[in-house]
């Protein structure tokens, strides 16, 4: 596919790692964010609010170096920032 006369890969553009979908109300995670949690034993239907899983993971973290979790949180929290800046 050529948009601007740019070469576009659609499976770039349809990537689990970037499509989000809402798992509870208010909370939005990737195919591949779920399975990164899924990997660290973190069971997203316990989950109430995007505020509890970054919490989880902050845990995780502090205890050992888990690179995948660590650019997980990082998406998590630029998706939440922005999903919630007025623009």
């Amino acid at each position: 596919m050529k948009i601007n006369d740019e070469q576009i890969n659609i499976d770039d553009l349809i990537s689990q790692k970037y499509m989000h979908k809402e798992i509870k109300k208010g909370l939005f995670l990737s195919e591949y964010q779920i399975e990164v949690l899924k990997k660290y034993n973190i069971d997203i239907d316990k989950i109430s609010t995007i505020n509890d899983l970054i919490f989880q993971i902050d845990e995780i973290l502090e205890d050992g170096d888990c690179e995948d979790l660590e650019v997980v949180a990082n998406e998590l929290s630029e998706f939440y920032y922005y999903a919630n800046t007025n623009k």
